[in-house]
């Protein structure tokens, strides 16, 4: 793990990780503070053995000591040393107990001793240490020294010459009485326990996060399943409406997010000429409507004809976010009663339309997974540059399966840190299992990256651009290259018609609607009016002036004359304002 992904995972997980470093960092100070105090006082025996005339002697008596030194160290932890020092100081202890309180050290390449005492008492600390070096010395002199016998005959029990004890141990520095504890060290202590506390607090971050298994990240996804994240949506403060982000706060950080999804899809679906694509979730509350409607706006702000439908016939939902009729819809459709241009209800965004679901029918899946419906879809798709539906859980109910065979392309909803990649790769196995084509997954409401600050204006500062290009006749012939001054205003690559002002004009018009769209209310966006729905009505194409091939169609738009252009056409002109985005910037 690189510590890129420790700092993300601190990130994420940044209470657990203090909560378990204040535990630590509290149980460490209360040792610290709580302990009895330990005094230590240090005695420091050199060993030596007797010098002799030829240098052969004196070798061979430091190789004696150096070998004897260990001996003795070991010696004066036993109760024939220790025995004399209880009786002498009076301490209610027993051999073994007073050991515990005493260490010996030999510092290396030396003939030193130093034989350490322990204490709550100071000056028992220095008496101890002193009393075990006296001891000490004289159990070495009673050990070495020969026997009584064998130094009347002057010979050992084995045979070998009794020759007296050459060793000595001398006193080099008695124990001082100690003047401060020697534990515990407070400030080493307690810098010990901070960096106990942080390793504690990363160290429980690290685990909680191997044991979560939800979803958080686009990582954890592209890690798990053979599916790529073709977008991430930060999380939105709790006074904003979700459903309405992309249209009513156009600079956020989550409109921007959604412009990046409708990038990364237009890539995929203009490749695969692919138009209509259905929005689901695992479960129920990941974001999957919200996700559809701010989709769909995004897309008909690029210039595209969308239609949003409302596919999810359990709990649905576009017409309460919209402020639109549900009487009729897709179900009205479905059972013939009504044409699709006859329900469909549009919004202020310009070439966005909403088929609301309709009244619920009892069987949801068989309509839905019904030839009605695939028709429907098909002449939607001849009608629309895109198709957005948004339909119902896929670990709820099969709808969304079912739905799946007849679109180009789903996406599925992960809300961070609600699904589990357990539930989530259920999902994907449902649509698997039926060779829906899943172009990837959106990840909701994700942990928000310090990108997401860059350049961004305060939201009640804010107003969505109104984009419109200037056209090639209007733009002064100073700003064109000298070969590339156009002789007639650009053209639009989409077929873009407006079905009522053809109907007026050639009296084609019916004499009476359909009582389901005459009482077809008028659509509300925000409160506002929506503007006058249109139709789609076939142009006949123009061949180009020089002859290379059909010139498109011209785009109107309330009144202002739209165009796609090259990108050393025309310029592009953005004025303040809430206005809409009538054309797509090339």
């Amino acid at each position: 793990m690189e510590l890129q992904q420790y700092l993300t995972i601190l990130k994420e997980r940044w209470s657990t990780a203090a909560i378990a470093a204040v535990i630590v960092l509290a149980v460490v100070s209360t040792l610290t503070l709580t302990r009895t105090p330990t005094y230590t006082a240090t005695n420091r025996v050199f060993v030596q053995t007797e010098a002799g005339g030829s240098v052969s002697e004196r070798s061979s008596g430091v190789n004696f000591a150096s070998q004897q030194i260990i001996t003795y160290a070991d010696l004066a932890k036993t109760p024939i040393v220790l025995d004399p020092v209880i009786e002498e100081l009076g301490l209610d202890l027993t051999a073994d107990q007073l050991a515990d309180r005493i260490s010996t050290r030999i510092p290396e390449d030396t003939l030193i001793i130093d034989i350490t005492a322990s204490s709550v008492d100071p000056q028992v600390a220095s008496a101890i240490a002193n009393a075990t070096s006296e001891s000490l010395r004289t159990q070495v002199s009673t050990l070495e020294a020969p026997t009584q016998e064998a130094a009347a005959t002057g010979t050992t029990e084995d045979g070998f010459e009794a020759v007296p004890s050459t060793v000595e141990l001398t006193v080099i520095s008695a124990a001082a009485t100690p003047s401060s504890p020697a534990s515990p060290n407070i400030p080493r202590d307690l810098a010990l326990g901070v960096l106990l506390a942080l390793l504690a607090g990363l160290a429980a971050a690290v685990v909680r996060d191997f044991l979560d298994n939800r979803v958080r990240r686009p990582a954890d996804i592209e890690a798990l399943y053979d599916l790529p994240v073709i977008g991430s949506i930060p999380s939105v403060h709790s006074s904003q409406n979700v459903a309405l982000i992309a249209a009513q706060k156009p600079s956020s950080v989550q409109a921007e997010a959604y412009r990046e999804l409708r990038t990364n899809l237009h890539f995929m679906l203009t490749a695969d000429r692919m138009k209509t694509l259905l929005v689901t979730s695992s479960l129920s509350g990941e974001g999957k409507s919200s996700t559809a409607i701010n989709l769909a706006q995004v897309l008909a702000q690029a210039g595209d004809r969308v239609l949003l439908v409302d596919a999810d016939l359990r709990r649905p939902s576009l017409a309460t976010e919209l402020g639109l009729e549900r009487t009729v819809g897709l179900t009205t459709v479905l059972i013939g009663d009504v044409e699709l241009d006859d329900v469909t209800q549009p919004l202020e965004t310009a070439g966005l339309d909403v088929l609301t679901s309709g009244p619920i029918p009892p069987n949801p899946s068989e309509l839905l997974g019904s030839e009605a419906m695939r028709s429907l879809l098909e002449a939607a798709s001849e009608a629309y540059d895109y198709v957005v539906v948004d339909t119902a859980p896929l670990l709820a109910v099969t709808d969304a399966v079912a739905l799946s065979r007849f679109v180009d392309g789903s996406l599925v909803v992960a809300q961070s840190d609600r699904v589990k990649k357990q539930q989530l790769g259920e999902a994907l196995a449902k649509m698997d299992s039926v060779d829906a084509r899943v172009l990837g997954v959106v990840v909701n409401n994700a942990p928000r990256d310090v990108r997401d600050v860059y350049t961004h204006l305060p939201d009640e500062e804010s107003s969505e651009p109104a984009v419109s290009v200037v056209p090639a006749e209007d733009r002064p012939a100073e700003a064109w290259p000298e070969d590339a001054r156009p002789s007639r205003s650009a053209s639009s690559e989409h077929r873009h018609e407006e079905a009522l002002e053809a109907e007026e004009a050639t009296g084609d018009r019916p004499e009476a609607l359909p009582a389901a769209r005459a009482a077809r209310p008028t659509a509300m966006h925000g409160g506002r009016p929506a503007a006058p729905r249109r139709r789609a009505v076939r142009r006949p194409e123009a061949t180009r002036p020089d002859g290379t091939g059909p010139a498109d169609a011209e785009r109107s738009s309330g009144g202002t004359h739209e165009a796609d252009v090259p990108s050393d056409g025309p310029t592009l002109t953005v004025s303040g304002g809430a206005g809409r985005q009538g054309a797509r910037s090339a």
